[in-house]
């Protein structure tokens, strides 16, 4: 069985990330742009195994998991990497304003997805973003969205809303 790597960086929301690898039961790998201490929103530290620049080597990945989070930084490697798994059909999943990532790369066009990102909330969180990522005309209001091999949540979706 292939890894499932997990990209970390400052401030992502971790609580979105652990249940998912918890439930996975397998080999994660939490990879960031640099091997640094990467502090989340919770204050949790975390330290990567590996790079970004690294995975893109790696030849059994399985899946990327991205959890949300309000740090817009997307390097070329970050890209690359997303594209690179696309292409291969491995699975995407980003959690919340993780979104973001799988926008930028473009790979959410012509996919349902779902994000918290509207573009309000864009607007509101990355002021000095020039321009809105998503192919709003395949946004779905859901709290989780599956299309092919990309998963897109909200991060709640791990809670059960239908008694709320």
């Amino acid at each position: 069985m292939g890894k499932i790597l997990c990209f970390i960086y400052e401030e992502m929301v971790d609580f979105e990330m652990t249940l998912a690898c918890h439930l996975l039961n397998r080999e994660i790998v939490c990879i960031a742009y640099e091997k640094k201490v990467i502090k989340s929103k919770s204050g949790i530290r975390y330290y990567p195994m590996a790079t970004v620049k690294d995975a893109l080597d790696f030849t059994d990945v399985e899946a990327l998991i991205i959890p949300g989070g309000f740090n817009d930084e997307q390097r070329q490697e970050l890209t690359d990497l997303i594209q690179n798994l696309n292409n291969k059909g491995k699975l995407l999943a980003a959690i919340c304003a993780g979104t973001q990532y799988l926008a930028r790369a473009g790979v959410l066009q012509g996919k349902m997805y779902t994000t918290v990102l509207t573009q309000e909330k864009l607007r509101e969180f990355f002021p000095l973003t020039l321009e809105d990522p998503f192919p709003r005309e395949t946004y779905v209001n859901k709290h989780v969205v599956k299309d092919q091999n990309i998963i897109t949540a909200l991060g709640n979706a791990f809670i059960d809303c239908r008694n709320t």
